[in-house]
């Protein structure tokens, strides 16, 4: 099975995060983690800037592309270009419950249609060498939920798709907003861990209110990977702990400071190419959260980061005014 390289800790595709200066930043944290793009839809990189889009730091790696789209000559064709930019794996997006993903005929809409996803796939795998994987949710509208997940997970799989993320709860498409779709409908893990034992061999990760790493653990013991959303962004210091738990990787875990400190030449480095400063450190601000002095930290990356000759001193200058614990002695 081609599941060697199957992460067992991966970040969510968030739209307006996960861009490249949010993938290098979460980075600083774990070497290991999979990190994934915002979604792209395959319109977007057929006609749009591709570097905008599709660039990245080399560092990033291990990197996903999630796309969007159900026009099987389109996914393959992108899956080409993720291919030859150096992705190491595709991610089709079936999950993704707003109103103008439903007009394009792609996210959480093609839950629906299991056949069409699976000729999507094929398409795609037919394209590249690279892993192809599929994020969905446990069901749509009123499907029912262990049910719809098995009949679209069988479907896919039957054309030699082995990777799957599943988000654990519905989506509505009508009467929630996609903001509410992220909260409102009630998580429900089992019906992911009985998929699992359905379709033992195929590698099946969950995603859905993870919190922190214990979360991490327990989930593990019934499936095979796990996706942070949104705890990873706003309370990224989780992650620090992840290459030695998950990865063996003995090394000590890096201090807020020595994460913060590793960021500076990269900013500088932004800033000179014309990024502004407060592109990157709005990706930073939940660094201290839960410690002394997150506010100072925020308020101080927020604020001060806009003004026009603010640059990567403004990091040191901040940790400055912060308590720098001890570090760690690697046991």
């Amino acid at each position: 099975m081609s599941n060697m390289h199957f992460h067992r800790i991966a970040i969510a595709p968030m739209m307006d995060w996960t861009d490249r200066h949010c993938r290098f930043f979460l980075r600083q944290l774990s070497r290991h983690v999979l990190l994934h793009t915002e979604m792209v839809t395959t319109g977007a990189i057929i006609h749009g800037d591709r570097e905008r889009l599709l660039g990245y730091h080399p560092e990033e790696h291990p990197l996903a592309l999630q796309l969007g789209g159900s026009d099987t000559q389109e996914l393959a064709e992108c899956a080409r270009i993720a291919a030859n930019l150096g992705y190491g794996e595709v991610n089709l997006n079936v999950g993704c419950p707003s109103d103008r993903v439903q007009a394009g005929r792609f996210g959480v809409c093609l839950m629906k249609e299991p056949d069409l996803v699976a000729r999507c796939v094929a398409a795609m795998m037919e394209a590249v060498d690279i892993p192809i994987s599929v994020k969905t949710r446990i069901g749509v509208d009123d499907q029912p939920e262990g049910p719809a997940l098995e009949t679209f997970v069988e479907a896919v799989s039957n054309v030699g798709c082995e990777r799957f993320t599943i988000h654990a709860r519905k989506a509505w498409l009508k009467g929630l907003s996609p903001k509410e779709n992220r909260d409102v409908p009630p998580l429900n893990y089992s019906v992911v861990y009985e998929l699992k034992e359905k379709f033992p061999d195929l590698s099946i990760a969950i995603n859905g209110g993870l919190a922190d790493c214990d979360a991490a653990d327990e989930h593990l013991e019934h499936v095979d990977g796990v996706m942070f959303g949104r705890a990873a962004y706003q309370n990224c210091y989780i992650l620090s702990e992840v290459d030695r738990r998950f990865y063996d990787v003995p090394e000590p875990v890096r201090s807020r400071h020595q994460i913060a400190r590793a960021m500076i030449p990269y900013i500088e480095r932004a800033i000179e190419e014309g990024t502004a400063l407060v592109a990157v450190t709005r990706h930073m601000l939940g660094l201290f959260q839960g410690v002394p002095g997150a506010r100072l930290w925020r308020r101080s990356l927020s604020e001060k980061a806009r003004a026009p000759d603010a640059g990567g001193a403004l990091i040191e200058e901040t940790l400055s005014q912060l308590p720098e614990p001890q570090p760690e002695i690697a046991a």
